[in-house]
């Protein structure tokens, strides 16, 4: 059935790839996401995750992390390798909701995007200014403010002003993150204690316990921030070599790569520093547990270099971070789906000037967010807010496409479907009601909340100049269906 009177349909084919070329095989498509889940993250998040659990079995939150990275990568994988374009989330969100909503839906991704990518980047600030105080034991509060604001803006002024040979960057960073995984966990393994990581406290794994559950969620919501980077491959449809292959298996090959990794990581951690050390504020094992098992091991200068590498994998983070971040609101206002003055480049450079200024600036605000409370409920914040509208959302979208557009080529189809929807579903569910009890006088919830209610009240404005639904046409493009595959509306 076509769309109803004043919805005019504009079928076509799959959009060309707006001069992307398809160069990224499997290898790099894998490399690509696993440097992007594998940063500062556990570095900064084994002792979070310990002191949700309160104890060894910590190592649950991270086997926890991946089911749902799993689960939740497989929804990726069957949007992606249907509508491998550039954008991502964006792209299938405005597919599946135009019907009802028009543009609200991808609106409101960005609107929230704007704020969940530069909160992800300042959790890497506050990393790097912890494991900065390893080696400056005297660092104090104000001049680790002045230091972390100084990273924000040497990364924004470094992309102000334009930044060639990216790859060779991205390059160093993937090098340094390895060798410092690398080195941890063979330190690690050089002195391990089963004794210490295998001896659990009293009532650890008891189910009917409330404190077990606050501690399991609390750990989801950790474990899965540190394995937020599975998708982006997804955000590069457009240069995927052979999409509905090479796509889903880059999704399914970095989770369980990244997961054998952390998991090395977590129970090496374990095995040389007592878990306690890690939930006693003033010891260093609490904020900068990565040097504190490689002065236990190979001592005091081991621990400083691979302190020093760490910092750089921070700093490099930070770094794509942005770099990748501020072109989401410029390919949205170029695509009439946000406010226009987005995409407006730099007229020397060409790089996205608002976009990069507004990151940067709620990047420097997360990071003084995360410096005088904690960092965990920094990640609660920026996990709440993207729960809403881009990982239940996109979920439902999934479902929404295969009533919509039956007719769409789904060269990979999710396996088992819907089971692994359903628990993906649950697992942010769980995540996002636990937000507040884990974060007692925080309120993540509500934060993220009125950041949605404020980003309808910007869609109502912004709709309003642009003249579109709710104040005009609402205009339906079924951009991955030809004239022969109608949708089902």
């Amino acid at each position: 059935m076509s769309a109803g009177p004043g919805s005019p349909v504009v079928p076509g084919s799959a959009p060309p790839a707006g001069g992307f070329v398809r160069r990224v095989g499997l290898f790099q498509a894998t490399a690509i996401n696993m440097s992007q889940m594998c940063g500062i993250g556990p570095f900064v998040t084994i002792p979070l995750m310990v002191a949700a659990f309160g104890g060894p079995q910590a190592v649950t939150g991270f086997v926890a992390g991946a089911v749902l990275a799993l689960c939740d990568g497989l929804v990726w994988a069957e949007l992606g390798a249907a509508m491998p374009g550039s954008g991502g989330s964006y792209v299938y969100l405005r597919q599946a909701f135009q019907y009802r909503t028009g543009r609200l839906v991808p609106f409101l991704f960005v609107w929230t995007a704007m704020l969940f990518i530069p909160l992800i980047m300042s959790t890497g600030v506050v990393g790097f200014v912890q494991y900065l105080g390893y080696l400056a034991p005297g660092l104090g509060q104000t001049s680790g403010d002045l230091i972390g604001l100084g990273v924000i803006a040497l990364v924004v002024l470094l992309l102000w002003r334009g930044i060639e040979h990216i790859a060779r960057i991205t390059a160093v960073m993937w090098t340094v993150m390895i060798a410092s995984v690398l080195l941890v966990i063979v330190a690690a393994a050089s002195d391990f204690s089963p004794h210490l990581a295998f001896t659990y406290p009293a009532h650890a794994f008891d189910l009917t316990s409330d404190h077990f559950w606050l501690g399991f969620a609390a750990g989801l919501t950790i474990g899965i921030y540190d394995y937020l980077g599975y998708n982006t491959t997804a955000y590069m449809g457009a240069e995927i070599k052979d999409p509905g292959r090479v796509l889903p298996r880059s999704i399914l090959f970095s989770i369980v790569g990244i997961m054998a990794i952390y998991l090395l990581l977590q129970i090496g951690t374990l095995g040389v520093i007592d878990w306690h050390r890690m939930t006693h504020p003033d010891d260093i094992a609490s904020t900068s547990v990565a040097s504190a098992v490689l002065e236990e091991t190979w001592g005091k200068g081991a621990a400083d270099t691979v302190t020093v590498l760490i910092l750089i994998t921070a700093f490099a983070s930070v770094f794509t971070g942005l770099l990748g971040g501020s072109r989401v609101p410029y390919d949205a206002a170029r695509d009439r789906v946000f406010f226009r003055p987005y995409e407006k480049l730099h007229p020397k450079h060409r790089f996205p000037m608002l976009g990069l200024a507004t990151m940067g600036v709620i990047t420097a605000i997360g990071f003084l967010i995360g410096r005088h409370t904690d960092l965990a409920t920094l990640i609660q914040l920026l996990t709440t807010v993207m729960v809403i509208v881009q990982a239940l959302a996109q979920i439902v979208a999934l479902t929404v496409l295969r009533r919509r557009q039956p007719a769409l080529k789904r060269p990979y189809r999710m396996w088992l479907y819907p089971l692994p929807s359903i628990v993906a579903f649950a697992g942010w569910c769980v995540i996002y009601g636990y937000a507040d009890r884990n974060s007692p006088g925080r309120h993540p919830i509500e934060w993220s909340l009125a950041w949605l209610a404020l980003g309808c009240v910007a869609f109502l404005v912004w709709a309003r100049l642009e003249k579109v639904w709710p104040f005009g046409v609402k205009e339906i493009c079924e951009e991955y269906l030809t004239p022969e595959e109608p949708a089902v509306v």
